[in-house]
């Protein structure tokens, strides 16, 4: 959650920052504001909304002349989306700002000893008092900022990814870390701060990723120096070449970020396959598990941990690695997983999933498993993320930068991925036959443009989006492996489009929900002729003499579930196994389009954020 970028340099700061916050504006968007120091003023511009309002702001200031500066877009957690709410904060005497992603859980006891030594708070953030808490530890102990910010972070509990400005030090930006993610751009004698790398990719290619507990020195006159913040031990800079393009992250003629992200799956799906399918050798590679096979194949149970849409994928790969390897899978909410105190197992092996590899929940479940002796194996997506860094080894999938908060890219990669691991370690256990491996291999290959092939009939989604645009709920059913996309098929419309949709298990609409149907309650149904598909044909049919209006997600040439349903959406036959990677894209595609017909903001619905680094 929410988005910082700071700049120190011999450019204008203001530009880079506001073309920075307007890249991070997936973390969040409810308020937003900038500091800049001009060498003998320090200006603070805040307002509640977008970061175009703030640019409007700016504007009336007469471009401000600074070289050093720091910014933040915002979601909400302590305190309401306003302009008082909103970072950079500032300290009592003005001579400190902070812009902070993540939460001070002791926040409130800090803040009373603060009042009783005669401090003030204009703003309900848990940030003012950090920021105030810095200022008085300079006060009382006669340190410099580094070394205040340090003894500062010493005494919060809770997470945190900062940057302090100190009006008195105009050539020094501090920067901090625990459990929210910061990368330091290092450029020809000038750095930047952001939350991730997207903001400075066009000025340098050469990054930092701040690790855990670690706080960085930045100078404008090219040096930076780096610490532990517990221990003082001074850390040498490791410093990486960004694997990342300008264009990477440009609409590139789409209307929004979802739509040219739903239209990028093919490429990201070959992309995660490339190296690891060798279709002429007949095998998959996965060098994450070269020295790590013997724990998998002697595992007697694999525990996946998640949220949102990768716990969906996690429940795909439930399916899968249960399928092809008899190996026992449970799939857990990792905000559920961290607070019920849950068994662990030395020899169980723990997975997590996480798009952006710095899902709060996630990296605590991660913590538990390891300080219980258990195996973590990473799946993500973003190099040089916490998980990758947490984890015992991993894989990363290749879907490349998602912008859009709705996930969709991130889904069918995460699946190309376990649909990998299954196989593979089903050949080596010698539960999957040869030529069945074979045959699931060439398969696989073909799914990239089986998907192309589905993107062919947006017009026609487009066309059925038109007719339930006005709806105020929405069942989705599905039946085995596709039961996880009906889930992921109503995540999507709530996220984007706010219609109230739930997803079951097929059979399980005689168990309650199908007392909800009526002639005004679309019912989405994915039934493709592998699988249980008699058995949906027999739900469809209940809906249908109940009223239902029927969308039907159905294989090529089906024409049992054409006669019953009102609408059908065509799926190129494939393997039962890999139907989760077909079914969920006219998913997406309906979703979006009666998001767009609603007039609702696809990019940034309401309330959300990319990355939930935050509890």
């Amino acid at each position: 959650m929410c988005g910082i970028v700071a700049y120190i340099g011999n450019q204008q700061a203001a530009p880079i920052i506001i073309k920075g916050l307007k890249r991070l504006e997936y973390r969040g968007y409810d308020s937003t504001g900038v500091s800049l120091f001009n060498g003998s003023e320090l200006y603070t511009i805040k307002t509640k909304g977008k970061v175009s309002e703030l640019e409007l702001k700016l504007e009336d200031q007469n471009s401000i002349d600074a070289q050093v500066g720091l910014g933040h877009t915002r979601w909400a957690t302590h305190g309401i989306p306003n302009d008082k709410n909103a970072h950079p904060q500032a300290s009592n005497s003005s001579n400190l700002v902070l812009v902070h992603n993540g939460i001070i859980e002791n926040y409130a006891s800090l803040k009373e000893e603060l009042i009783q030594r005669g401090y003030t708070f204009t703003s309900d953030t848990d940030t003012e008092v950090l920021v105030n808490l810095i200022e008085d530890i300079q006060k009382k102990e006669k340190v410099k900022l580094g070394k205040a910010v340090q003894i500062a972070l010493t005494q919060v509990i809770g997470a945190y990814a900062i940057v302090v400005f100190d009006r008195r030090k105009p050539n020094e930006l501090i920067a901090a870390r625990l459990g929210s993610p910061l990368a330091i751009g290092v450029g020809e004698n000038e750095f930047f701060v952001a939350s991730d790398a997207t903001p400075f990719i066009e000025y340098t290619k050469n990054v930092i990723y701040l690790e855990e507990e670690h706080l960085a020195i930045i100078r404008s006159n090219r040096d930076i120096a780096i610490r532990k913040i517990k221990t003082d031990k001074v850390i040498k800079p490791y410093v990486e070449e960004l694997q990342m393009s300008l264009e990477n992250i440009q609409k590139g003629g789409y209307e929004h970020f979802m739509l040219k992200e739903i239209f990028e799956q093919p490429q990201a799906i070959r992309d995660t396959l490339r190296g690891r399918l060798l279709s002429n050798e007949g095998k998959i590679t996965l060098s994450s598990l070269r020295d790590h096979e013997n724990k998998f194949l002697k595992a007697k149970r694999i525990l996946i941990v998640a949220c949102g849409t990768s716990w969906h994928a996690g429940l795909v790969a439930e399916y899968l690695i249960e399928k092809f390897t008899r190996i026992p899978v449970e799939v857990e909410y990792a905000s559920e997983f961290r607070y019920r105190d849950p068994i662990i197992f030395q020899d169980d092996i723990i997975i997590a999933i996480s798009q952006s590899g710095e899902t709060a929940d996630t990296l605590a479940a991660i913590k538990i498993a390891k300080e219980r002796g258990a195996f973590v194996y990473g799946v993500c997506n973003v190099v040089g993320s916490s998980i990758s860094r947490m984890t015992d080894t991993g894989c990363y999938t290749h879907a490349g930068p998602e912008i859009g908060v709705a996930s969709t890219k991130a889904f069918t990669t995460q699946i190309t991925v376990f649909s990998l691991l299954a196989l593979h370690l089903g050949m080596l256990k010698g539960s999957l036959s040869r030529s069945e491996y074979q045959q699931h291999l060439a398969e696989l290959e073909s799914l990239p443009d089986k998907v192309s092939e589905i993107l062919k009939q947006e017009t026609l989604i487009k066309e059925v989006a038109s007719s339930f645009n006005d709806t105020n709920n929405c069942i989705y059913l599905g039946r085995g492996y596709n039961f996880p996309v009906a889930l992921e098929g109503a995540l999507k419309l709530k996220e984007i489009s706010y219609i109230h949709a739930e997803g079951y298990p097929a059979a399980e609409m005689k168990h309650g929900p199908i007392a909800l149907i009526d002639e005004q309650m679309p019912v989405v149904v994915i039934a493709t002729k592998k699988g249980h598909y008699d058995k949906v044909v027999s739900n469809i049919q209940e809906i249908k003499s109940r009223k239902g209006r029927i969308i039907a997600v159905v294989s090529e040439g089906d024409v049992r579930v054409k006669e019953l349903a009102d609408y059908c959406i065509e799926v190129p036959e494939s393997l039962e196994c890999f139907t989760p990677i077909l079914t969920t894209i006219p998913l997406q595609l309906l979703s979006y389009y009666i998001a767009v017909q609603r007039g609702c903001n696809v990019d940034q619905p309401r309330n959300l954020a990319k990355s939930v680094t935050v509890e």
